[in-house]
């Protein structure tokens, strides 16, 4: 299996070391360099259905990188499209699911699958998760981003219920009971919360129940492109 390790600080590069006939899998445009071992294309991983799944559910490109070695021992140099911290992920006897753009790259045994999920908050309100989720199988590592810093939280049943704000969750454990929603705010109802989301600022939030682990990021990515978008708007409507 491909050797897996974070180099550099603070927004560290994924090194991949590989051994001849190993491949990995990572999200398109991850590559930044590659030894003359190694050979990189475009797959449909999945199947066609899988594929079209990620692309309009979690906005993960139609076709990811393949890299494979080919010709001998060799080495690349991976990192996510956005700035940020990396983690590595162990799969296997603990599958874990991804929030939307959090895939950077995983060993070949190591399957992403998008999964209709049966959740009824995230299915009446949508965001990470929404009606789909991105969900590890089989066994190997994963390499995820999160914008900011990582930090792993080890989650209990004697912590009740934690609720964690939707665009700072990177992956969580599979095993874990979650309720995608609205904060609730009293006697409000389910209209009133909604309403109080959307006057606050507030989005959506994640709701976890169980034992396992969450990985949280310190930035939430969706606001800050929101505000690079908003910022870049204002800077080319004062140049005109």
């Amino acid at each position: 299996m491909a050797d897996f390790t974070l180099v550099g600080s603070p927004e560290p590069f994924l090194h991949v070391s590989m051994k001849n006939g190993e491949t990995i899998f990572c999200e398109s445009d991850a590559m930044v360099m590659v030894e003359q071992n190694l050979e990189v294309s475009g797959k449909l991983r999945g199947g066609l259905f899988q594929s079209f799944m990620r692309k309009f559910t979690s906005g993960e490109s139609l076709f990811q990188q393949q890299i494979k070695a080919i010709g001998g021992d060799g080495e690349c140099l991976l990192s996510p499209n956005l700035d940020g911290d990396m983690q590595i992920l162990e799969v296997g006897q603990r599958q874990y699911i991804l929030s939307d753009g959090s895939f950077v790259a995983a060993t070949e045994n190591t399957i992403i699958n998008a999964k209709v999920q049966s959740n009824i908050g995230g299915a009446l309100f949508g965001g990470t998760g929404g009606f789909v989720v991105m969900e590890t199988s089989g066994q190997g590592k994963v390499c995820i981003s999160g914008s900011g810093t990582l930090l792993e939280l080890d989650i209990t049943p004697e912590q009740g219920e934690v609720t964690i704000d939707n665009g700072h969750v990177a992956a969580w454990d599979a095993s874990l009971n979650y309720n995608i929603g609205v904060q609730s705010n009293g006697n409000r109802g389910l209209v009133g919360n909604l309403i109080n989301s959307l006057t606050s600022g507030e989005g959506l939030v994640i709701k976890f129940r169980g034992h396992g682990k969450i990985i949280v990021c310190s930035r939430n990515r969706a606001s800050y492109l929101q505000w690079l978008a908003s910022a870049l708007g204002r800077t080319n409507s004062n140049s005109n």
